[in-house]
């Protein structure tokens, strides 16, 4: 396997964990779902531009496996906190998909954005009221034996949902939910910056070496239907920004890894995915992988491909960094110099007297 994919990267949950005093085992027999129904959608056909009208639920709890004995939380934990209490969150964070990074037992950013991820998704936290915490009630919830079903099941065998309202990303393999993220998407901001373009890049495509230009743009991630159709390792620069390992699905627009993924839109129009998760993204999903963005206005069939607000020059932006002026040089009158030679000495001649005869 990949080094760098999740199962690989994480040492696997020691059996001896007390996490596993409430994971029980599956019963046998058929299996029954008790379902929350989140008002999701179903596709006809992967990339019909057709809007689907049958309801799918996303949010499955098993009601077949044995009750369960939840470990209680006697507080509620953010970041900073460490323990072993914050281990067991993170452990199972990582059973259900939401990547927080090594189950350390430290509370940080990677831990913080995958309880956002969670709270959006399963808890139904409104974006602005995401707080990146654990109480009682959502470790209660974690522990309960749920999964994420894809509201696109007849797609590409492999593919990705990206909802924007939550500020998630989804990867499913074979309708398997295989990864779950928080995400930044683009604000909706209207931008004039100067920007680096990494060869190879739209408007540097035929370059050897990267280039500046001073462009405009609008933030705007677009709904609908787009595939996968080119991966690059590394950092790049574009005209929408920095960009880390990514993988284009709409013309410039990428899934990338990026320092600061916060809890709200802040790119300029590309899917933000913590650095973490960039290191392995490539290695989950594939050219042609169909990925559905959902803006929470329309389905994205009913957009089909919608392409993005491509950026203009910005009309005040200049080469020219500095100006260099000569000006000539003012007149100096100095008053006249007068110069004094000394005289010379006086010369003496002396007349020897001869002496008498």
């Amino acid at each position: 396997m990949d080094p760098n994919t999740p199962s690989e990267r994480r040492p696997l949950i020691d059996p001896a964990s007390p996490i596993h005093r409430w994971i029980p085992a599956i019963a046998s027999g058929a299996v029954l779902l008790a379902v929350i129904v989140v008002g999701v959608i179903t596709s006809g056909g992967g990339g019909s531009s057709t809007a689907p009208t049958t309801t799918v639920n996303q949010i499955v709890t098993d009601t077949t496996l044995a009750p369960v004995t939840k470990l209680p939380l006697t507080q509620t934990y953010g970041r900073g906190a460490a323990g072993p209490e914050i281990k067991l969150i993170q452990e199972r964070l990582i059973e259900l998909k939401f990547d927080p990074g090594l189950a350390d037992g430290a509370f940080g950013e990677r831990t913080q954005q995958a309880v956002w991820a969670f709270e959006a998704l399963v808890m139904g936290v409104p974006g602005d009221q995401l707080t990146g915490k654990v109480d009682a009630a959502m470790w209660s919830r974690m522990q309960d034996p749920i999964t994420i079903a894809p509201r696109r099941p007849d797609s590409t065998p492999n593919h990705t949902e990206i909802y924007l309202p939550q500020q998630v990303l989804v990867v499913f393999q074979g309708d398997k939910a295989v990864l779950i993220t928080h995400i930044s998407s683009g604000d909706n901001t209207e931008w004039c910056e100067v920007v680096t373009i990494s060869p190879g890049e739209r408007g540097n495509e035929e370059g050897t070496e990267p280039i500046e230009k001073g462009v405009c743009g609008l933030s705007w991630t677009p709904g609908g239907v787009f595939k996968y159709y080119r991966m690059v390792l590394g950092r790049r620069e574009s005209q929408l920004g920095g960009m880390y390992n990514p993988v284009y699905f709409n013309y410039g627009i990428a899934v990338h890894g990026a320092h600061e993924v916060p809890d709200f839109p802040a790119s300029h129009g590309c899917i933000r995915i913590p650095m973490h998760i960039s290191d392995y993204y490539q290695t989950l999903v594939a050219k042609g992988d169909q990925v559905f963005v959902f803006d929470g206005v329309k389905e994205p069939e009913e957009y089909g491909a919608q392409v993005p607000r491509f950026n203009w020059p910005d009309p005040s932006y200049t080469t020219t960094t500095s100006t260099t002026t000569t000006l000539p040089k003012p007149a100096t009158t100095l008053p006249p110099v007068t110069t004094t030679t000394p005289a010379p000495p006086p010369v003496t001649t002396t007349t020897a007297v001869p002496p008498p005869a």
